[in-house]
């Protein structure tokens, strides 16, 4: 349930609704700053992002800075992944100490959440020239959204046996998948047919988050734990982490799966973050009254949510048949395959049928990962901990990714090399994934054969 209540964020905010209404509110306000606008407001008609020229950049002013409006974002969110990335660890230390980690949780729940409803007064403080503050509002949601995540995946090596985590962690995402196409859906409704203000659409995110998050705090126990208590907790967890981190390095296999998911993940994490900013700017979507009509943009992203679903299935019962990490590879080798297919595609029906390959290899990928990286974990209760490493790897593939995707778009001046450039981090992830030796613990046969 708790994938069904926080994957509204992955979609509405990161890949659906909000990039598409960022990039409308900044190419507004870059159109009216251009010398022939000059004096006309930048919301009148005259300025519709249509009229942008093809291949013309949005350049936005950011603390001075004059850069892209789709740099920018792949900025923020990278900051944002860093600092995630560096304090993940620490606070996952304190929270095996304390055996508190739904309290951390439910903290970073509910810090997304009200970040994502922050995003209703975006429009305005962009009117404002506050730019700056706007974009804390997505800041604060990434840090919300991926933080909490630590402290969720670590349950699942303690409510599934090893047989059974490819099977639930497929379910979760698949639930994410449903619950947030649900709400996007609903959404998409309320703005063809009742005249619904796009950004009510922020608030309703914030609401579904909370609301539904409150079925996975009834059920998840409050301390897994045995540890007594002592004061100075926060040192206490440190030490904590620092010996965790000591048995995780004599972990070989632990340590080489973990190399190969930070290439193989990063590839995806940027692909997915970025993919709507490409088909914004590089599909050509028809025009209807005088302005591009998105609609068929958002039915290529509830295609992927759709076969997001089953392809974490069938990438479950693939793993049982053939292993998880032939399985891993065979996805990553179909993600070479859209980053290929995305550098020469222009009309939208090529990219539907780009968008079923991501939709099968995305939720099998991600859900195929998280469970693979349980089944090799030690007899421990310091989960969290363990997890935030998983994480932590998965923050800084992310910062590297999508700041390797701004200066690409800035150093190409096109959006489809940087696209392309991702290749290389599918290309050594694969590579080292067949790297991983096979022979450290007799229990995980099942992961290869």
């Amino acid at each position: 349930m708790y994938d069904w209540a926080n994957s509204v964020y992955n979609l509405v905010i990161s890949s659906a609704i909000f990039p598409i209404f960022y990039d409308t509110v900044t190419t507004k306000q870059y159109l009216s700053e251009k010398p022939e606008n000059i004096g006309k407001a930048w919301t009148s008609l005259d300025l519709d992002p249509s009229k942008l020229k093809a291949g013309e950049q949005v350049m936005v002013d950011f603390f001075g800075m004059h850069i892209p409006n789709s740099a920018l974002m792949s900025f923020v969110l990278s900051a944002s992944f860093l600092l995630v990335s560096f304090s993940s660890p620490f606070l996952s230390g304190i929270a095996d100490y304390r055996g508190n980690k739904k309290r951390f949780l439910q903290f970073f729940c509910y810090l997304g959440a009200a970040s994502c409803m922050s995003l209703y007064f975006f429009t305005d403080l962009m009117r404002d020239g506050l730019l700056e503050v706007a974009m804390l509002s997505l800041f604060f949601a990434s840090i919300g959204f991926w933080n909490s995540l630590v402290f969720y995946n670590s349950y699942l090596p303690e409510i599934a046996p090893k047989k059974d985590m490819d099977k639930i962690s497929a379910r979760g995402f698949s639930m994410g998948y449903i619950g947030s196409m649900v709400l996007l859906i609903l959404c998409l409704i309320l703005i063809k047919t009742q005249d619904f203000p796009v950004q009510y659409c922020f608030l309703l995110v914030g609401l579904w988050w909370v609301g539904f998050s409150q079925f996975t705090y009834r059920v998840l126990p409050n301390t897994t734990s045995t540890r007594v208590k002592e004061k100075g907790y926060t040192w206490k967890g440190f030490k904590e982490l620092k010996g965790v981190f000591a048995e995780f390095r004599k972990t070989r296999r632990l340590k080489r799966y973990l190399t190969s998911f930070f290439f193989f993940n990063t590839g995806v994490q940027t692909v997915m973050l970025m993919a709507t900013f490409f088909a914004k700017k590089e599909i050509s979507w028809p025009v209807k009254d005088g302005k591009v009509d998105d609609s068929g943009l958002i039915i290529a992203i509830l295609l992927i949510q759709l076969l997001g679903a089953a392809g974490a299935f069938i990438m479950s019962r693939l793993s049982g048949r053939i292993g998880n990490v032939k399985t891993l590879g065979i996805s990553i080798v179909i993600w070479l395959g859209v980053c290929a297919a995305a550098f020469v595609i222009e009309t939208p029906v090529q990219f539907y049928g780009l968008a079923c390959a991501v939709g099968i290899v995305m939720g099998g990928v991600q859900a195929l990962a998280r469970s693979t990286y349980s089944k090799y974990l030690p007899e421990t209760e310091d989960h969290a901990s363990y997890f935030s490493f998983y994480d932590a790897t998965e923050k800084i593939g992310i910062v590297t990714g999508t700041l390797f995707f701004g200066l690409m778009e800035i150093g190409f001046d096109s959006i489809r090399y940087s696209v392309v450039s991702v290749a290389f981090f599918f290309i050594v992830g694969l590579l080292l994934l067949f790297r991983i030796p096979k022979d450290e613990r007799s229990d995980l046969e099942g992961i290869y054969d």
